[in-house]
Parts: structure tokens; sequence; C-alpha cells
């Protein structure tokens, strides 16, 4: 079957394009009331039933079963069992991709992630104390959609933290593992890993089971299930965050070739229907140079039908006045991955203040971001990059105040701090303050 893909053609200069682009933008992240109410069930039940209701619902969603616990733990030996049996170049591009993945989260860490403190003039200390997680659970989806590179983007960098436990759980739809995925987790370190999936398995991490530890955090993709699971048990445990559909935006200034500019409209619109590609650009020629492109490359792609939905219900090819322009709208979206597909990119990064990642020149394709840049690739969607970061190594990390006063310090800050306590009427406050006082 011939799939035909016709993103919106939009103009910054139509009087009617700031309502038709905001139609093109909008999609709900509100989840389906069923998949809430079934996700709350589960989350309940694993509470309860522990163990029990982990292996029921194995065996129901995943059609996996199995008399215990014990045979949905993969081992070390099995990790390393898979790694050993894939093909070399597997094993070789495995290890290139974490040791860049590795590199680039140690500089993250000696950047941001090290304690800290000083002495003021009275002798008074003052710091912050940085400390790793004790024990974090990764969520890697498995089945048709298998991603080991995601395993490597949540394992890295809470090993590199130094975190002492990363649990990873996996569903492995009836019994069917993914080599590729369990070479990376031992190529990144995994603790332990569990064959559960789906909210059951956000549920055994959150809450704890006979033989599932309950973990600190929780990071990782997953389906709608998944996804409910993650916010439902926030406040419990950390979460790295809620996903939405995968975005991906191009600025060109028309420099770069046109199938090249097409094919990462592609990358992100193959992930499914809701992801989004879209390209800003204010040479019109070159526009319809990408169309004919994506006209004549879709139907090379296996995942074509998909791409053809993404594009046509969310994608844009938008004509701007300027590439300032181009930044504006872009600041606008927040995208979760920015591409500068210019000859000279440097120039408009500064214009840039919301986007997961940048990916500077026509030379860095987003897919190289996702496998093996260094960069994490977890990044925020659906406009939330006003507000936050890509996953990294500071979010398997907390911070603790170090204060220290002096003998000397307490004369000043006493006071002061005696002062503001009555004044909002707690007397415990100012006294306790004031006997130090001399």
């Amino acid at each position: 079957m011939k799939y035909v893909a016709t993103p919106a053609y939009l103009s910054t200069s139509n009087s009617t394009f700031e309502a038709e682009f905001k139609a093109r933008l909008h999609w709900s992240a509100e989840a389906d009331a069923a998949i809430e109410q079934r996700v709350a069930d589960i989350l309940a039940d694993v509470q309860q039933r522990g163990d029990d209701a982990v292996l029921e619902y194995t065996a129901r969603f995943d059609g996996l079963t199995v008399a215990s616990m014990g045979e949905l733990e993969l081992t070390q030996a099995e990790l390393k069992a898979a790694f050993d049996a894939i093909p070399t170049e597997q094993r070789d591009a495995l290890q290139a991709a974490a040791q860049r993945v590795r590199s680039y989260h140690e500089a993250q860490k000696k950047a941001c992630g090290e304690s800290w403190s000083y002495r003021d003039e009275d002798g008074t200390l003052l710091g912050q104390k940085v400390t790793p997680l004790d024990r974090v659970g990764i969520y890697v989806p498995g089945g048709k959609a298998a991603y080991p590179s995601s395993v490597l983007m949540n394992a890295i960098p809470a090993h590199v933290a130094g975190v002492g436990e990363i649990i990873m759980v996996v569903p492995t739809p009836k019994g069917e593992k993914n080599a590729l995925v369990l070479a990376a987790a031992y190529v990144a370190g995994v603790t332990r890993a569990f064959t559960v999936g789906g909210a059951q398995a956000v549920a055994a991490l959150a809450y704890g089971t006979a033989t599932i530890p309950k973990v600190d955090k929780i990071t990782g993709p997953g389906n709608a299930y998944v996804a409910a699971a993650k916010r439902r048990v926030f406040g419990t445990v950390g979460i790295d965050m809620i996903a939405g559909p995968s975005e991906i935006l191009v600025l060109a200034d028309g420099s770069t070739p046109p199938d090249w500019v097409a094919m990462d409209l592609f990358s992100q619109a193959e992930h499914d229907e809701l992801a989004q590609s879209i390209l800003l650009c204010p040479d019109q020629a070159y526009i319809e140079q990408v169309q004919a492109a994506i006209n004549r490359l879709l139907p090379e792609m296996p995942r074509a039908e998909i791409i053809a939905k993404s594009l046509n219900g969310r994608g844009a090819l938008i004509h701007t006045r300027s590439m300032e322009e181009a930044c504006d709208i872009s600041n606008s979206i927040a995208p979760e991955h920015l591409e500068v597909s210019s000859h000279e990119p440097h120039r408009w990064e500064p214009l840039l203040k919301h986007a997961g990642a940048i990916f500077l020149g026509a030379y860095t394709s987003e897919s190289l971001g996702d496998y093996c840049a260094g960069p994490n690739h977890v990044l925020p969607t659906s406009g939330t990059a006003r507000f936050s970061s890509p996953l990294g190594v500071y979010d398997f990390q907390k911070r603790s105040s170090l204060i220290e006063v002096s003998e000397a310090g307490a004369q000043t800050l006493g006071k002061i701090a005696a002062v503001l306590a009555y004044g909002e009427g707690l007397q415990g406050h100012a006294r306790a303050a004031e006997m130090r006082l001399k």
C-alpha cells in the first residue's frame, strides 16, 4: 500500500497562523479514565498482595506463567551470557555508546554534582552535601518495543552518581527476552533485573514485595499504563517525568540537503502516530524541496504507515519571516529535540531558551543523540522543557544543606532570627535563638 504524508503547510504571514498552529500543537495528556482506574486497582493489589499479585498480572498481561518470582529474575550470568552471544558489531557498538554516555555524565557530575562549603567572616560554615540515592528502579520497554539505548541512558547516570543498587524491570511477553536489552544491562552495570512490566512492575518498585526491593526513584519510559502508574506513585517514590509523544523541531536556513531534513522528521514520526515533527524555515522554495523529499523517501520506510499518520495528523512545515522569528516560535513550543540545521548554528543558539536537547549543525542528526553522542536521551516533552531538564546525574542525587554556626555567628544570627520569629508569633523559635546570645 502506498502512503502519502502531507504535513500542514503554515505561514506566519497569514492572519490565521496562530489559530492553525495552536490546533496543530494541541495534544491532550489526560489519560483515559478506564486506564486510570485499572492502574489504581493494580497498584492497590500489588501493595496488598505483593509477589502473588505480580505473578498473576505477569501471567495475564504478558502471557508468562511461572511458579515463583525467582523465575522472573535475570541473573548476572544471564546478562553476561546475552552480551557474549550478540554479534561482535553489536557488542562493540554497545560498549562505545556506553563509554560516551559515561564520559558525559562523569563531566556532568563534576560540574554540578559535588558537595561544597565555605566559612563566612565569623567562622560559620555553610554548604551543601550531595549524596546519591540508595536504590533506583529503571523501567525498560520490552517485547516489540525494545530499547537497549534506554537501559544505557537510565542506568549509566545512576551508576555515575553513585547509586548503590540499580533495579531493572522489563516485560518479556510470552517469555521472549531481547538479547540486546539484557546485554545493555550488563554493560551499564544493572544490579538486579526482573522480567516484569506494566503497572504491576511500577507498583512492585514503589512499594516493594518479598522479591523486588522498594526503590527511592523510578525512571524510564513506558506505555499509558506505566505513565499512569508513575504519576500515581509519585510521592511514595520519586519519578523522572511523565513523558508525552516524542517531538522534533527543525530550524532550517535552507543550507542542509532536503533529504536529510525529511529523514530527520521521519526519525520522530516513526515512533507513533502521536509523535510530532515540525520544520521552521524562512525559505519557501526549500520547504517545497523538503515536501518533495518526503514524498520520494516515504515509500522506502518500513514504518511508512505510522510516519504518514504522524505527519498528516500532527506534522507541520512552517514558512517564517526570518530565522529570528523561527527561534521565537521554537521557544514558545519548547520542543523535546531541537535541530538547528544551519551553516551557522552558533549564530542562532543564543536565541534559543527552551528545548530538551539542541542539536547544532547539519551533521548533528537527532538520532545520534538517541544512541551514542553522550548526553541523555530522556528529555522533557509536551512543552515541559520550559521548566524541566534532561535526565542526568543530578536526578540520582539529593542535596542536604550544611550549617555550622560559630559562637560569634550565633550572636549576629540569633538577634535576626529572634526578631523575625517574634514577628511570626513563634516564641519558641525566638527563645531558642536568644539562649545562644551572650
